[in-house]
């Protein structure tokens, strides 16, 4: 079981409230993604689980037991880290199985288990190597073999790609995805980056300035965000968004629409602009266009599309799609 919930948890530094009042139910065996700006909180609501920072107030509970003095030995659970933080001197099978011979495992139980990680976690070949002979996608596996041999409660895991390049943050990605698929254990995840949330978790957690702003599914953040803030952080390019009478005219003080939900035309439209820059991708094409008195709106179009600088376009919003808000930033009603 590795449940985790937090009931009004605060961490404050002096008088400054880094994580004002967290309250969060983690389900056993999910995926969920902490998410947000830098400097939002995530790392130190991770490390409160971990019981690496302490609580000012508030409490934790792993499976419904109160954690929150207990030091991070105590709970049963397993952090890695975006540094990777492997024994340089060691191989990959003493690295992996260094927290076993803390505990005093027999070396045969000890075999057994890093047999098992390393098949999981396709090692087998690199069991007598050392970090250096390893790329960085090598050794962050054996950062996680190491944290699967223990069979934690649950597995932390902070920004653990942030150090690797494009192509293997991707294949990272998909190997914790799957890593999770087969183990079915608590997996708790912090990153900056809205693409790794949307694709990895069963649940997201958008945090800003220590707060909570909102929690559920991808798509669910993706369809009713909860208020600017969310609209603008999920979806990748962001969301447009568009204030005084254009907004007016739908009963909000701003309005939003995704660059996927605006449609391209030559002749006629609501908004009338001229393209700046073209972004050609091959599978899509995202046309930066301006708009006298609204600004710059991001509209995704076709791959091939011929649009370039300087021509003139008129986009329209898809009316069952457009998101409002009021003057506070909150969602209305029908958004």
């Amino acid at each position: 079981m590795g449940s985790i919930t937090l009931d009004h948890v605060n961490k404050s530094f002096g008088s400054h409230a880094v994580i004002p009042d967290a309250s969060l139910e983690i389900e056993d065996g999910s995926f969920v993604v902490f998410v947000g700006p830098s400097g939002c909180g995530k790392s130190t609501l991770l490390r409160l689980i971990a019981g690496l920072e302490d609580t000012t107030s508030g409490a934790i509970k792993l499976d419904g037991l109160d954690v929150t003095d207990k030091g991070p030995a105590h709970r049963g659970l397993a952090m890695v880290f975006q540094s990777y933080a492997l024994y340089p001197h060691m191989t990959v099978r003493q690295n992996i199985a260094f927290p076993l011979k803390m505990a005093g495992m027999e070396k045969e139980a000890q075999d057994k288990k890093i047999a098992e990680a390393a098949r999981v976690l396709n090692l087998g070949d690199y069991l007598d190597r050392k970090p250096r002979a390893l790329s960085g996608g090598q050794r962050q596996r054996v950062a996680i073999g190491r944290a699967i041999v223990r069979e934690p409660k649950a597995f932390l895991f902070d920004e653990p790609l942030s150090n690797l390049d494009a192509a293997l943050r991707v294949n990272m990605r998909i190997e914790i995805t799957e890593l999770h698929q087969q183990l079915k254990t608590t997996m708790v995840y912090v990153t900056h980056d809205q693409v790794e949330a949307m694709t990895m978790a069963d649940k997201i957690v958008v945090l800003n300035a220590g707060r909570i702003e909102q929690y559920g599914t991808p798509m669910e953040l993706y369809r009713t965000p909860a208020n600017i803030f969310v609209a603008g952080f999920i979806g990748s390019p962001r969301m447009n968004f568009v204030t005084g009478k254009d907004a007016e005219k739908f009963g909000a003080a701003t309005i939003g629409v995704r660059p996927e939900h605006l449609t391209l035309a030559s002749g006629e439209g609501m908004w009338k602009g001229t393209v700046g820059v073209a972004e050609h991708l091959g599978s899509d094409t995202f046309l930066h266009v301006h708009v006298d008195g609204i600004g710059q709106l991001t509209v995704r179009a076709g791959g091939e599309h011929a649009l370039s600088h300087g021509d003139t376009v008129w986009l329209s919003p898809d009316p069952t799609r457009i998101y409002r808000f009021d003057k506070d930033g909150l969602a209305l009603p029908g958004a």
